[in-house]
C-alpha cells in the first residue's frame, strides 16, 4: 500500500514519527513535505497530498497541522477527496466505514504520542467501507461534485 504524508511546520515532528513507523512496517511512503519545522503554508501541502490521492497515485493520505482544520478544509476542496479529522480510533473507524474517507487528518495539538496515533492509523487503514446506505450518501456527494466541480 502506497501512502502519502504531509504536514506543515506545526505537524512536522509528528509526521516524522509516523513516517518512520510506516516505513519500518513495510509501507511505501511518499513525503509531500514540509521537511523541517520552518514555517510552511499548509494549503500547498494538503493540495499535493489530496491531488495524489484523487489521481490514485497513492491509496491514502495522512496530513497533519496544528488543529487539523486547515488541512481538512483545503484537502476537501479537491474532487473525490474525503478528508476526516480523527482524534481517536472510534472516529477513524466511522470515517472509513461510513464515509469512505481517503485522507486521515491528524491535529498535532491533540495527537502527540504513539499510544494516541498508532490506534488511529491502524483503524483507519484496516477498516473497510461498509457500503449500503452509506454508498447512497456518497453518491449524492459524487453527483454534486460532477455537476459543480470544474476539475
Amino acid at each position: 500500500m502506497k501512502i502519502g504524508i504531509g504536514a506543515d511546520h506545526r505537524g512536522f515532528n509528528l509526521k516524522s514519527k509516523i513516517k518512520e513507523f510506516l516505513i519500518n512496517n513495510s509501507k511505501r511512503v511518499i513525503d509531500f513535505g514540509t521537511y523541517s519545522d520552518e514555517p510552511a503554508d499548509y494549503p500547498e501541502i494538503a493540495l499535493k497530498v489530496a491531488h495524489a490521492v484523487a489521481k490514485k497515485k497513492i491509496k491514502f493520505g495522512i496530513i497533519i497541522c496544528f488543529s487539523g482544520q486547515g488541512m481538512a478544509i483545503t484537502a476537501n476542496k479537491v474532487k473525490g477527496i474525503r478528508a476526516a479529522i480523527c482524534i481517536d480510533k472510534e472516529i477513524a473507524y466511522y470515517a472509513r466505514a461510513h464515509n469512505d474517507a481517503n485522507i486521515l487528518v491528524l491535529p498535532a495539538r491533540n495527537i502527540t504520542y504513539r499510544r494516541q496515533w498508532f490506534p488511529i492509523i491502524k483503524t483507519f487503514f484496516n477498516t473497510k467501507f461498509e457500503g449500503g446506505r452509506h454508498r447512497r450518501r456518497l453518491n449524492i456527494i459524487r453527483k454534486y461534485e460532477k455537476v459543480y466541480h470544474k476539475s
